[in-house]
């Protein structure tokens, strides 16, 4: 009877012992694969001190203050540190990072924390990589462009660049036709148009200025040239009709001559040369685009980031291989 209640005894007391190993063990697992309580407090503590930090709508009223905004994206590490990852994860810092090693064993956690890191040092082959992955996502995009049509317009290319435009096309236009009136246009656009018009010259007389162009060829003279040319053709028709009252023949030769010398100081070319001219202010535009160069007017991170791009050389590969596929048959 004894000795019965004694195994007794023993068995429940390994069975407790047991258990309370699995327990501790299972902590022990649980502590390995979380992060620690202070490491979480500290991240979400700094990112919620950050200005302009990304919240949803669905929380944005309630992400006033740096404390709210520390509980929100406590939360959200806690409850799903893929998406906390994902959201938040290039605002991290390295040594912040490395706190999420604990929970490796997710692979969405680990995929975002190998994307990283791939950013943060990424080898030589990763570089090369992603060089070539920017280039053809800009030149996707920049073909994108080019099919809407805005962008590479004419006259979208001379508000960025009014100087380059001049030189290769404006001087060889009709500069006074610029300030007419459009078919359709009310007076209040033709008013503002021609108030952005002013402010384009000044920024190519202020780059020829800046270049030392000769002041008889700054943009904007042209109006003080006719001006002065109308005084002196209202001068000259007057002598020329005294002349004519007096010697009809030699007036009429004199007026044919000062017509000729004037239709020859206007430049004007042929319109195959002018859209020749055209092409290369393009070109020159295009790769100032795929350089990086307009910044100012594009969002370049967005668009080397935008993987969505890639779409367009698979179908292009598609559209090759298809075409070559038609053509062995």
């Amino acid at each position: 009877m004894n000795e019965t209640i004694y195994i007794f005894l023993y068995s429940v007391g390994r069975v407790r012992e047991r258990r309370t190993m699995e327990e501790k063990k299972k902590t022990m697992e649980m502590e390995a694969t979380t992060m620690k309580g202070t490491a979480a407090e500290d991240i979400t503590e700094r990112l919620s001190s950050l200005d302009n930090l990304y919240f949803p709508r669905a929380v944005q009223l309630t992400a006033a203050s740096s404390d709210q905004r520390k509980s929100i994206l406590l939360d959200l590490l806690r409850r799903d540190p893929a998406v906390f990852l994902e959201r938040y994860g290039s605002e991290l810092l390295v040594d912040e990072l490395l706190e999420f090693d604990a929970m490796k064993h997710d692979y969405e956690v680990d995929w975002h924390l190998k994307n990283l890191r791939k950013k943060i040092s990424p080898t030589s082959e990763e570089i090369k990589s992603r060089s070539v992955a920017v280039r053809n996502r800009r030149l996707a995009y920049l073909n994108k462009l080019v099919s809407e049509g805005q962008y590479f317009s004419e006259d979208a290319m001379r508000d960025r660049e009014p100087y380059l435009h001049h030189e290769y096309v404006g001087k060889f236009q009709d500069v006074m036709g610029r300030n007419m009136a459009r078919p359709g246009e009310r007076w209040s656009e033709t008013l503002m148009r021609r108030a952005e018009e002013a402010v384009l010259v000044t920024r190519i007389r202020e780059e020829q200025q800046r270049l030392g162009v000769a002041e008889s060829d700054w943009v904007g003279n042209e109006k003080m040239e006719e001006s002065e040319e109308e005084e002196e053709e209202s001068e000259e028709e007057e002598e020329e009709e005294d002349e004519e009252a007096k010697n009809p023949t030699e007036a009429s030769s004199s007026s044919l001559n000062g017509k000729e010398q004037k239709e020859k100081a206007t430049t004007v070319l042929p319109p195959e040369e002018m859209q020749d001219m055209m092409d290369q202010f393009t070109s020159i535009m295009e790769q100032k685009f795929l350089s990086g160069e307009d910044h100012q007017h594009l969002d370049y991170a967005k668009i080397d980031n935008d993987e969505t791009l890639d779409d367009h050389w698979l179908r292009e590969i598609g559209r090759d291989a298809e075409d070559k596929y038609f053509d062995e048959d």
